[in-house]
């Protein structure tokens, strides 16, 4: 079986998953597949070191690049000693192309790198089942046509394009038939999810479609969604619906508004923390996670002291933080630099932050009784996302369950099933 090495997103992760049976059914082995990201710098670095190591780990095997990083900089993998085959996003989810590998004589190698931004359809492959997994991801939409200035993201993914609904609820319900108890919907823009299908659906409509059509679906989850794009029906659903887990991850990026607006990004400080204060009060036991950037060219500290008061006053728990990393080709690469020193800096403040913010939460869940999915080895993810350990004798993946919360520690709370 290929082994398969992911960096980046949780649509990443699903076309992994993807990879992985394309190359069984082409019949590839010995095959090391490195999956890489391109949204900074330091994660491509890990992937040319990743794939270093598998050559040294792996020395007969082939190696396989693919991936964000692979889409922009084919030649520069290619130039790699270590590496065999370069594959791009649309091309790795091509079972042609994995035929075409395991045909190869021995010494042969590959490069099928195309167009992505001609590409018009999502790759349509449906899943069985994800190794080991008891939370799937199901890939809804893929490609952005926005502009951040700090993004390639758009350039390695192409345009933004919709899985139709009819095509989702299959899928979800093949996850379901394998035993799958909580689905991920998942994008390179998921809040834009219908405007390239006729009649232009929002989000909003696609999981109320979701979850009528899907009655025995109990837990759904949302991956990043945009402040800008949440639909007042989306809104609605998950204020009113028990069945979204009430967790929330937004792409906020930063929390003054100059900065925002040279990032090109379509939201403010204030459409945050009003978002938040909102859903919360309607539905309080919601918990939100943000991806932040720090030290974005021209800011000063002032500015990024407004990041840190929005962490507080829009009451972010769970903080992905990023120290900004100039992508060539990118209006902000153009952009007066921070210096690399402050940039890290500054991601430690915030990164602190979030653990104290987290630090926060898992302490007020002490002496409640909450609901979890149990994974592997006795651990698993409360409804708000929260990382938990069983106490006691460990139970099955993928069953959910009610615990008892007795403490907190290294990051996680202990719970015993009542």
């Amino acid at each position: 079986m290929a082994r398969i090495v992911t960096f980046g997103c949780r649509l990443n992760t699903f076309e992994s998953e993807v990879m992985r049976r394309l190359a069984q059914e082409a019949g590839l082995a010995d095959t090391v597949v490195v999956h890489t990201c391109a949204v900074t710098a330091e994660a491509e670095r890990q992937a040319r070191q990743a794939i270093r190591r598998a050559r040294r780990e792996h020395p007969s095997a082939r190696i396989v690049v693919t991936g964000c990083s692979a889409q922009l900089q084919a030649e520069r993998y290619a130039a790699m000693p270590e590496v065999d085959h370069v594959l791009g996003n649309a091309e790795k989810l091509d079972p042609a192309i994995w035929r075409a590998l395991a045909r190869l004589p021995a010494g042969g190698r590959l490069r099928e790198v195309g167009d992505v931004m001609a590409v018009k359809e999502t790759a349509g492959h449906l899943l069985d089942g994800f190794d080991g997994r008891t939370r799937a991801f199901l890939e809804v939409q893929q490609g952005c046509d926005h502009r951040c200035t700090f993004c390639i993201i758009p350039f390695a993914r192409g345009p933004a394009r919709s899985v139709p609904p009819a095509e989702v609820v299959a899928r979800a319900r093949r996850l379901l038939e394998a035993g799958f108890a909580e689905l991920v919907l998942t994008g390179v823009d998921l809040t834009s999810w219908g405007q390239d299908l006729p009649e232009r659906p929002r989000l909003g409509d696609l999981v109320a479609e979701l979850l009528r059509a899907v009655p025995e679906l109990s837990r759904v989850r949302l991956s990043s969604l945009d402040p800008a794009e949440i639909d007042p029906r989306l809104e609605r659903l998950l204020v009113e619906e028990p069945r979204l887990m009430p967790h929330l991850h937004l792409s906020v990026q930063a929390g003054d508004d100059l900065v925002l607006k040279r990032m090109k990004r379509r939201h403010d400080r204030r459409t945050v923390i009003a978002l938040c204060h909102r859903l919360r009060a309607a539905r309080p036991e919601l918990v939100f996670g943000a991806d932040l950037i720090a030290g974005f060219p021209t800011e000063e500290e002032a500015m990024f002291a407004h990041t840190l008061d929005l962490v507080e006053e829009a009451g972010l728990t769970f903080l992905h933080v990023f120290p900004y990393s100039p992508r060539p080709g990118t209006p902000a690469a153009r952009m007066p630099q921070v210096p690399v020193a402050v940039r890290r800096e500054r991601a430690a403040r915030l990164r602190a932050l979030g653990e104290r913010r987290l630090e926060a939460f898992l302490a007020a869940q002490l002496g409640k009784r909450v609901r979890g999915l149990v994974e592997q080895g006795g651990r698993g993810h409360t409804d708000q996302y929260a990382p938990f350990r069983l106490a006691g004798e460990p139970l099955p993946a993928g069953r959910v369950v009610e615990l008892a919360i007795e403490r907190a520690e290294a990051g996680a709370l202990l719970g015993r099933p009542t």
